[in-house]
């Protein structure tokens, strides 16, 4: 997947009691994948630690020398991106648009250096959660797994279905 084709990643949070003990997970479709999980936290920050863990690992790699496209069910992820959240929030002192201090700004912080700042070309597609889709239930059941177990796994191998 080198050249102009961009890689595809799946990422998805999950919490059990909201705050509670969480997991994220991404998936790239036959290829590598990793979950965690977290003790106490909530199913945005997990959403966020998703998209940031899957960035770490790809971001820069061969594999995704076309750019990345990540792929969330958390419109609030996505919308960040899409709909330039960012700016605002960066431009009022991190502050929301109802002058409130953004939620989870450590998260944030860290996934913008590597999507704004790193160099890297990713774009941000939303899919509805529960729906069917292949890959957003793939990466769903890792996150709860995660979540559900207290640890998380990996590998550089597709994830068998």
């Amino acid at each position: 997947m080198t050249g102009t084709s961009r890689l595809n990643v799946y990422t998805d949070g999950s919490c059990l009691g909201n705050p509670g003990r969480g997991g994220w997970a991404w998936a790239v479709p036959g290829g590598p994948y990793a979950s965690g999980a977290a003790e106490h936290t909530t199913n945005q920050r997990m959403e966020i630690q998703a998209a940031l863990e899957a960035l770490l690992h790809l971001a820069g790699t061969p594999e995704a020398e076309g750019g990345l496209t990540v792929v969330s069910d958390s419109t609030y992820v996505v919308k960040c991106f899409q709909d330039r959240w960012h700016e605002g929030w960066i431009r009022r002192g991190w502050k929301n648009s109802q002058k409130q201090p953004v939620a989870n700004r450590d998260l944030w912080e860290q996934l913008f250096e590597v999507a704004l700042y790193g160099g890297h070309s990713i774009e941000w597609r939303w899919v509805k959660g529960h729906s069917g889709d292949r890959w957003n239930d793939v990466v769903d059941e890792l996150a709860t797994s995660a979540a559900a177990r207290g640890t998380g796994t990996s590998s550089d191998g597709p994830k068998p279905l």
